[in-house]
């Protein structure tokens, strides 16, 4: 027996945690019956199975993850760059991996999806959205303004704020952020160092593909379903590689959280893997591999993502050194230096680990 959506349920009706629990010692629970619970709010979900629970022992939780990027460049048959967008598009939705044709690029795809207002490429980010949030409340309005690029409290409640010029308080913004954290809707990103700096916490739409719904594909498929589905691709092309370039930072971060158990990875030690910023962003260092997080005993290395069509040149070098000298405990004649590139790196570069496609990709193969 399969429930779905238990949550809303449970907000329907109080009383049917208790009624579920009588009902199952009852009579299923002496039978060959397994009783499946589903449900995407974790934090309730969690609480259902908790020890003040009627389910208290009784149940077997399960978390059921997305498919990861090689999990999507099998179901897509594509490999690197191409895989790697296919999943930030997708978001490891089986769904949509499914709907994906074998060998289709990633551009074609977008293009194909844009021309059937009812592709699943756009219904199911509203699917989404509607049954987290049924009502256009705060939470809706922050996760879009998360979605739509803003990263810090200040930028987020100036954007999610009821008009111009009239940002949400602080004393109700603070809460909403913390709700979509615990539901695990939005990821919290820290400035990974040996101090705790003044960089602030950056804020982020956990899923990819969500993330790609709220930036860009909600509002292509209002064009969609107005008819212009020329305009819908335009707007999408026009945002691609900005987006791609911001997205797939923690898609990095976790390939090279994952490779620290390979043979020949540089630093083994290096289990957090973040970033680092001031509060003035400037340098903003896409990667900082450490010991621990958020405040780490030591820095192995300090890395820079670019993801663009042009390669890692000296330019590129010459400032993440600059700005990996201003790290907290990143070491001139110690700490390694990462370039993660998706078009390659000009000769000359001199960093102790160089990154594509493929080598991201291979995190997720071995």
């Amino acid at each position: 027996m399969v429930l779905d959506e238990l949550p809303w349920l449970l907000e329907q009706d109080k009383t049917l945690e208790g009624v579920l629990q009588t009902e199952w010692d009852r009579s299923p629970s002496r039978r060959p019956v397994v009783l499946i619970l589903v449900g995407s709010d974790l934090r309730m979900m969690e609480s259902f199975s908790g020890y003040d629970s009627p389910f208290y022992g009784r149940a077997d939780p399960m978390l059921v993850q997305p498919l990861d990027p090689g999990d999507v460049a099998q179901m897509t048959g594509l490999g690197g760059a191409e895989a790697l967008d296919a999943y930030l598009i997708t978001g490891g939705f089986p769904g949509l991996c499914r709907a994906w044709p074998a060998g289709m690029v990633p551009e074609a795809f977008l293009q194909q999806s844009c021309k059937d207002p009812y592709s699943p490429l756009f219904t199911l980010g509203e699917v989404m959205l509607a049954s987290e949030f049924p009502a256009p409340d705060q939470h809706r309005r922050v996760l879009t303004a998360i979605g739509s690029g803003e990263r810090t409290f200040t930028n987020i409640a100036r954007s999610a704020g009821s008009g111009p010029g009239a940002p949400v308080q602080s004393g109700t913004l603070g809460p909403v952020l913390r709700s979509l954290e615990q539901k695990q809707v939005v990821a919290i990103d820290q400035p990974l160092a040996v101090s705790p700096g003044n960089g602030g916490k950056l804020y982020r739409v956990s899923d990819p593909y969500l993330r790609l719904h709220l930036s860009m594909l909600s509002g292509a498929h209002e064009d969609i379903k107005r008819g212009r589905p020329e305009l819908a691709v335009a707007k999408i092309r026009r945002q691609w590689k900005s987006w791609r370039g911001r997205a797939i930072e923690p898609v990095v971060r976790e390939a090279l959280y994952r490779s620290v158990v390979q043979a020949g990875f540089p630093w083994p030690g290096a289990e957090a893997v973040g970033g680092w910023w001031p509060r003035s962003f400037d340098p903003e260092v896409d990667l900082v591999g450490a010991d621990r997080g958020p405040v780490a005993k030591r820095v192995f290395y300090t890395g820079s993502i670019k993801w663009i069509g042009t390669p890692f040149d000296r330019h590129d070098f010459a400032a993440l050194v600059s700005g990996s000298a201003k790290v907290p405990g990143a070491e001139p004649s110690q700490t390694g230096l990462v370039a993660v590139s998706l078009s390659g790196v000009t000769e000359g570069i001199e960093a102790d680990l160089v990154w594509g496609p493929q080598e991201v990709l291979a995190a997720w193969e071995s």
